[in-house]
């Protein structure tokens, strides 16, 4: 009910704005969710993360909407770190982004930067210093962190809006609703996959298919035969909050609340998964001659960086290669070796940016090949270009080859 939200006496104060305009502002937009959402009262948050960040999604209105917070006074009060932006901001001219796109894209990380935002530009935050720890409550937006903080890491966070997550770090406090309480966080059905995973492909194609049959449930996982140590469980939560909008699930065995029992899968259906192949149907398209490889969505770590480099080898690639990722990973990659042996073979490791946002049209691309479900989910529709999805294997033969070989 909207009338049984209770707050304390400093958000009372913060809501009449006696902490100044731009935290009042912060405090109605929290609490509105409160209501609408039938929350009976905040929780205080130990980080935020903020999504809405590449100019290319963002636009002008947007740029001022920002900036006219910040001149309000607004800043974040917890940890807050931002998702990644439009454009890599140190490489960004060798590279061929838009000098204007570019100009653009700066105005709005500076005014994060002013509402007191660390300028991450990464969508894994918890591999550069943004790490929860287990019952953490947060304000994260980026749907694929959110799925990772949650099911991984047994922190607790809704998949919050741009502005909601930012008004969230300038009050220090949510909505305690949905994933932040004990029952919203059990399982609703349990899937039982009995198909062998060889590979982060087969795990992003399982969780395209439970993302859509679960939109925004939780699901629990059980696997027949044990993961391999490459599969990493972020490439599984991209997957399944890009096609629904899955932010925890339980893995039995591997997942913190499914190890420690404070889930029940009494009673719930099963679904049993004996194969992948609509998961690739839905994410693999048709071209065969490929000008493009994209790894690195979710931001590729640094035993991804490894991998690559080992994989390359020296060959020559015939296409472009980004391997996307955050710059301190970028900086710890270039450090131990791995981007000058990326870059030997054609190669670029690019940091701050990600193809589902940066403006692809800019370089003429026509066909892209990725191992990222969620990128080969989202890049048709947000960049025009055909995709092929297939594993890093495969994604590696298409760079050094410009064909897809199924």
């Amino acid at each position: 009910m909207a009338d049984a939200l209770r707050i304390t006496a400093e958000e009372k104060a913060i809501l009449t704005g006696e902490q100044g305009p731009g935290a009042k502002k912060a405090m109605e937009i929290v609490v509105a969710l409160a209501k609408i959402y039938g929350a009976t009262d905040l929780v205080q948050i130990a980080s935020a993360q903020v999504s809405g960040v590449s100019f290319k999604n963002l636009g002008q209105a947007g740029l001022e909407f920002l900036q006219d917070w910040g001149a309000m006074g607004g800043r974040a009060r917890v940890p807050s770190t931002l998702n990644p932006a439009g454009a890599d901001l140190e490489a960004w001219r060798e590279m061929g982004f838009p000098e204007e796109f570019v100009c653009q894209q700066r105005a709005v990380i500076d005014a994060y930067v002013a509402l007191g935002v660390a300028p991450t530009l990464t969508c894994t935050p918890y591999q550069t210093g943004n790490t929860p720890t287990y019952g953490q409550h947060l304000a994260w937006a980026e749907s694929s962190a959110v799925a990772y903080a949650n099911s991984v890491l047994g922190a607790r966070t809704n998949r919050e809006g741009g502005p909601s997550a930012l008004a969230a770090a300038i009050v220090g406090r949510t909505a305690r609703f949905g994933l932040h309480l004990d029952l919203g966080r059990q399982p609703a059905s349990v899937f039982d996959v009995r198909c062998p995973i060889r590979s982060e492909a087969d795990l992003g194609a399982l969780g395209i298919l439970i993302g859509r049959q679960m939109r925004n449930r939780v699901p629990y996982l059980g696997f027949a035969e044990e993961l391999p140590p490459r599969c990493d469980l972020k490439t599984l939560g991209a997957a399944m909050a890009a096609s629904g909008a899955v932010g925890l699930y339980h893995v039995e065995g591997l997942t913190p609340e499914a190890r420690l029992g404070a889930v029940t899968t009494a009673g719930l259906p099963v679904v049993t998964v004996d194969g992948l192949d609509a998961g690739y149907r839905l994410l693999d398209g048709t071209p065969t001659e490929i000008d493009l490889v994209s790894i690195g969505c979710p931001h590729a770590s640094l035993p991804e960086i490894a991998a690559m480099a080992d994989s390359l080898d020296g060959r020559r690639l015939r296409t472009e290669l980004w391997v996307t990722t955050a710059r301190p990973i970028r900086e710890a990659a270039a450090a131990a070796g791995l981007v000058a042996r990326i870059e030997a073979s054609g190669g670029k490791v690019v940091a701050d940016t990600c193809l589902v946002v940066a403006p692809v049209a800019a370089f003429g691309f026509r066909a892209m090949a990725t191992n990222s479900a969620k990128m080969a989910f989202y890049t048709p529709a947000h960049s025009g270009l055909a995709v092929r999805f297939g594993s890093l294997e495969q994604c590696v033969e298409a760079a050094l080859t410009g064909r897809w070989k199924p």
